[in-house]
């Protein structure tokens, strides 16, 4: 729901920067490499230990390398498959390091287990979301459906709710109450979206198998 409007507005405001780097000779890969490891150590550095605003602060600054390579490697023509299986795979790995922070977090000094297994449910099920979609893109499915809450979604939500909750520290009462309803709403969220998903691809595989028997009989 936010990748569409989200991303054009980026793309526009990050498209001098990314040409900035290409004259550095930065290539997208390494903005990727670089991007996903700033999102991990911010995460698994700052939220175990609490430090919800500053660890939210360098997680989004970070977060922002998954625009500038596409528009790098759509200025230079080198759009790829590699590269567009590497920006795949490190996103799951960074949207791993962030809710497997947050339930360090609670499995410690947060002292409540039952967020830290929804911050591990928050984890898998985007996981489980997202091949979702590969896998029905893979057996030639278009999985045509815009789910409740994508991966954009989880982002914004999670990294919103952190950082306000971080506000605490600095003497804002009861805002630390906001992170445990983000992980509910994107567990939620998340749960109805792979059922979109799962929905979706059975309508479609049905549809794909009748003209398949169609043909053949034909």
């Amino acid at each position: 729901m936010l990748n569409k409007y989200a991303r054009a507005f980026f793309t526009r405001v990050l498209t001098p920067f990314a040409a900035l780097l290409i004259r550095l000779g930065i290539s997208p890969d390494a903005v990727t490499l670089i991007g996903t490891g700033g999102v991990v150590a911010g995460a698994l550095i700052f939220y175990p230990q609490g430090e919800f605003f500053w660890g939210t602060v360098v997680i989004t600054l970070f977060v922002f390398s998954d625009l500038v390579d596409g528009n790098m490697a759509r200025q230079l023509g080198r759009s790829s498959r590699w590269g567009a299986f590497l920006d795949s795979t490190l996103d799951r790995v960074a949207d791993s390091a962030i809710f497997g922070g947050l339930a360090l977090w609670y499995a410690g000094a947060g002292n409540s287990l039952t967020l830290c297994a929804i911050a591990i449910f928050c984890l898998a099920s985007g996981q489980v979301v997202s091949y979702t979609k590969a896998r029905g893109e893979a057996i030639g499915l278009p999985v045509a459906v815009n789910g409740l809450v994508e991966r954009a979604e989880r982002l914004v939500i999670t990294l919103v709710a952190c950082g306000l909750s971080g506000l605490h520290k600095f003497g804002v009462p009861g805002i630390e109450t906001l992170l445990p309803i983000a992980l509910w709403i994107v567990a939620i969220g998340s749960t109805v979206t792979l059922g979109q998903r799962v929905v979706t691809v059975r309508r479609e595989s049905a549809e794909a198998d009748a003209i398949a028997r169609g043909g053949n009989s034909a």
